[in-house]
């Protein structure tokens, strides 16, 4: 259709190129008001929820006595954790920065289940109801509890492949794993819907309110349910006063009784792209001109990146809004049938390059 693939050249871009090329999810049939990305937007939160999918929840303790959970998409078969065979391939879902589980992520989910993936939700310390075990919430780009997740994903089930799909704020977790990670980070590809790559601008840019007061709230409640331990280490009458995102992150993260530190020195160690150069997996950022919530594409987008890296791939859509893509039915997402061709491709290329080069597959 009308979408670019901005990337190096190379024989797994021409690979993309075809693949995508062909696949119908690219080809028409879009929402019929496709140039009003903040009208997507209310869509989207005022669409009426589908019946929940059946989740199993298992809570895994970190290395500091934290604790994260995953939450097991649960098939027609009854069992977590996918019984359609010990290889499937495991998919792991990063929601948003504020932890909050779209209809869109669980959409994604569902489609990934349907097409024999292994779909798992991670959620961050604190949040969709993991309980707080430390006074310690994670920053906007520390990867450390992921990293002990998919080290833990790779011993439940280690002859699967290991894929990851984050949303919108969510991104910014995922791609500090892969620059910090490097070639060990365990995953055989990742996608991005709708990523944001520069935090600190992000955070200092006036973002609608349609999307940061929903955020924001959901945020608070959470929390709230946390003032009690939290309230060693947070001013917590300043952190539930935070009339933006912005606002409530300085307070987490940065004027804490414990390490203040400065807004500046923050951002050095958490925006998603300090480490991209290290970065070695395939990742596929899916991105529309028009979203309204990552801001404009000129300063946005770090196109000399997808320009200089083998590993980066830029999906370009005019229009499309955040997380949106949408296309007939109402409520349905093209953006999700794009990453799943894409995970296809992927893994079809990998397994041609394995034979061509008669690599033995890793045990």
């Amino acid at each position: 259709g009308c979408c670019r693939l901005l990337c190096k050249p190379s024989a797994l871009a021409q690979h993309l190129v075809r693949s995508l090329g062909r696949s119908a999810a690219l080809r028409g049939g879009q929402w019929p008001w496709p140039r009003w990305p903040r009208l997507q937007m209310l869509q989207q939160l005022l669409q009426p929820p589908e019946p929940q999918p059946v989740v199993s929840r298992e809570l895994l303790q970190l290395s500091d006595a934290g604790l994260v959970a995953l939450d097991w998409l649960v098939g027609p078969w009854g069992a977590a954790g996918g019984g359609g065979g010990v290889s499937n391939p495991v998919l792991l879902l990063i929601p948003n920065a504020a932890g909050k589980v779209t209809e869109g992520l669980l959409q994604l989910g569902l489609r990934a289940l349907e097409r024999g993936f292994i779909p798992v939700i991670f959620n961050r310390r604190g949040h969709n109801g993991c309980p707080l075990t430390t006074p310690r919430l994670q920053p906007f780009g520390d990867p450390g509890d992921l990293r002990e997740a998919v080290t833990y994903l790779r011993c439940r089930h280690p002859t699967a492949s290991l894929l990851a799909v984050s949303e919108g704020s969510g991104s910014g977790l995922l791609l500090a794993y892969l620059g910090e990670s490097g070639s060990s980070s365990h995953l055989a590809a990742a996608a991005c819907l709708s990523p944001i790559f520069r935090g600190r601008d992000w955070f200092e840019a006036a973002m609608p309110w349609l999307y940061e007061w929903p955020l924001l709230l959901h945020l608070k409640q959470g929390l709230s349910r946390y003032a009690g331990s939290l309230a060693e280490t947070v001013d917590m009458d300043r952190l539930l006063g935070s009339r933006s995102l912005r606002e409530l992150e300085e307070s987490l993260f940065c004027r804490t009784r414990s390490r203040p530190t400065s807004w500046e020195v923050y951002w050095e160690r958490n925006e998603p792209l300090r480490d991209a150069d290290e970065a070695a997996v395939p990742v596929l950022c899916l991105c529309s001109a028009d979203d309204p919530v990552r801001g404009p594409a000129a300063r946005s987008l770090p196109t000399e990146l997808f320009r200089s890296s083998p590993y980066f791939f830029l999906l370009l859509t005019p229009r499309g809004g955040h997380c949106g893509f949408p296309r007939r039915p109402p409520g349905r997402c093209w953006g999700h049938e794009a990453v799943l061709e894409y995970f296809r491709a992927m893994g079809e290329f990998l397994r041609t390059e394995e034979r061509r080069k008669g690599l033995p597959r890793p045990r």
